[in-house]
């Protein structure tokens, strides 16, 4: 067995790839820029974790320093607008960084794309391949279509563009060819790949078993959802620009990662080829057909056992600004809303309570409101409510909760939770549970910091609104802790 470091660990792949690598009796070791942002994943105490930025020659240094394979599954789309440079600042340190180790192996997870001009974002992504294969390091670019799978971004953003809309006007793009893949298959080639001797290098396409129009994925996925299927309409008109704006009002992917996946989709992106066959054999079972990849995804969140998401890529991994639980605040100007309830109900009904709160369930006060701000958001380009959560009953730290982002939770005790909405400032919403003699006391917390003359306008116009929806808020969860109390216990 190998010593295997991974970069992107706390993304989408990442985050599936490790327990396969730890299942295969590989020594893993990733790279966070937070450490705290892996504390709640279940096989952080079975890895060697090494802090630093991706982008800093002294901690790809660490990663690297014993290491035999690399996995390089970080990317910067849809977290800035210069993505390009940075993700090639990123692969140029650690290519650097893997040939001074003299490591046996890289693998990179690149994109299948068509020859000529290319989107920015898959531009990108062969220009990061190039950078890697030029370190002398042998490297092995797997290249993947859409990744199918419960949180992907790709499968969201089929999911909720066909659940939302019966008949859709749609650019011509959606009659283009795609070649999905399983996240099964995807982590199968992943895992084979560390095993293979260093004389195997070069690109190989990966990809599901056929091709479909992009608009074939929607029908498929209405036939496994069991809902009609849409109405498309294929319209010359619609920009790729135009065409992400609509994609981020839809749907929960937001305006910076629309963009860059619309444009990726102006071209077939089939696979040319099927040498992979050659050097990894194909999955026992075969390789997975894509409505069979919807069938396990829908299954997947029905009960409730989703393990990544597209939005866990950026759980906690800002450097941390001044919290709402900081005594002082540092020196900030800081706008609160305390409310505080005393209950009949139990602490551990009450907490269930709050960890359950938002997607489906909301937010037990002005629902109409909230969409509301939701849509505000969507049109300024932020992330809305649509981003629901991983998991309908447990929360973890830097879990998404529409757009909060999980700070802190201690089970039974706390949750806060940091926006991530459009705002002139920052702000959290934190609620606790305390045991008293006759059942809890439930303690709810607005936190705002504003930036400037327009943060404490924005507070001043909102405040009107906060006596009903905040007050209701608390009443309405402690109600509902009482209920839960009430109910027949299993046995």
């Amino acid at each position: 067995m190998s010593v295997i470091a991974v970069t992107g660990a706390t993304g989408y792949i990442g985050g599936r790839l490790v327990p396969v690598l730890l299942e295969q009796g590989h020594e893993v070791r990733v790279l966070t820029r937070r450490k705290k942002a892996l504390r709640d994943v279940p096989w952080s105490m079975d890895v060697h974790i090494v802090v630093g930025d991706l982008a800093d020659p002294e901690a790809a240094k660490e990663l690297c320093s014993g290491a035999e394979v690399l996995y390089y599954l970080a990317h910067s789309m849809g977290g800035t607008k210069d993505f390009g440079p940075v993700e090639e600042r990123c692969a140029q340190v650690l290519a650097a960084a893997a040939k001074a180790a003299g490591l046996q192996r890289l693998i990179y997870l690149s994109g299948l794309h068509p020859d000529g001009e290319l989107s920015m974002h898959l531009t990108s992504r062969v220009k990061v391949g190039e950078i890697l294969e030029s370190s002398t390091v042998p490297t092995l670019t797997l290249q993947a279509g859409l990744i199918i799978g419960s949180g992907s971004a790709s499968f969201e953003m089929v999911r909720h563009l066909t659940d939302v809309l019966p008949v859709m006007p749609a650019p011509r793009w959606v009659l283009n060819q795609v070649q999905p893949i399983a996240i099964r298959d995807a982590l199968h080639y992943l895992s084979e790949a560390a095993g293979l001797p260093p004389e195997v290098s070069g690109r190989f396409d990966i990809g599901g078993p056929r091709a479909h129009s992009y608009a074939e994925l929607m029908r498929l996925y209405a036939d496994a959802a069991g809902i009609r299927r849409p109405t498309i309409l294929p319209l010359p008109v619609l920009t790729p620009w135009l065409a992400a704006q609509w994609v981020n009002l839809v749907t929960p992917i937001p305006r910076s990662l629309a963009v860059p996946l619309v444009e990726s989709l102006q071209h077939d992106c089939v696979m040319r080829n099927h040498d992979i066959d050659t050097v990894i054999a194909r999955p026992t079972k075969g390789l997975t057909g894509y409505l069979r990849a919807v069938e396990l995804a829908l299954a997947k969140m029905s009960d409730d056992t989703v393990e990544t998401t597209w939005v866990t890529a950026h759980a906690l991994e800002s450097p941390a600004d001044p919290l709402p639980s900081d005594p002082q605040w540092a020196g900030h100007t800081v706008f609160t809303d305390v409310r505080e309830r005393d209950t009949k109900a139990r602490p551990e009904s009450v907490f269930k309570v709050i960890q359950g709160i938002g997607g489906e369930t909301g937010y037990y006060s002005l629902p109409g409101a909230w969409a509301l701000r939701g849509l505000v958001d969507k049109l300024v380009g932020g992330v809305g409510l649509r981003r629901g959560r991983r998991s309908r009953e447990n929360l973890a730290l830097g879990d998404a909760v529409d757009w909060w982002r999980v700070e802190e939770i201690v089970p039974g005790q706390l949750l806060r939770l940091q926006a991530e909405m459009r705002a002139p400032g920052r702000a959290w919403l934190e609620f606790s549970v305390a045991p008293t003699d006759s059942g809890s006391r439930y303690t709810q917390r607005a936190v705002f910091f504003p930036h400037g003359i327009a943060g404490r306008l924005y507070w001043l116009a909102i405040l009107p609104f906060h006596g009903r929806i905040f007050s209701s808020m608390s009443k309405r969860i402690t109600n509902a802790a009482e209920d839960l109390d009430h109910e027949p216990q299993s046995q």
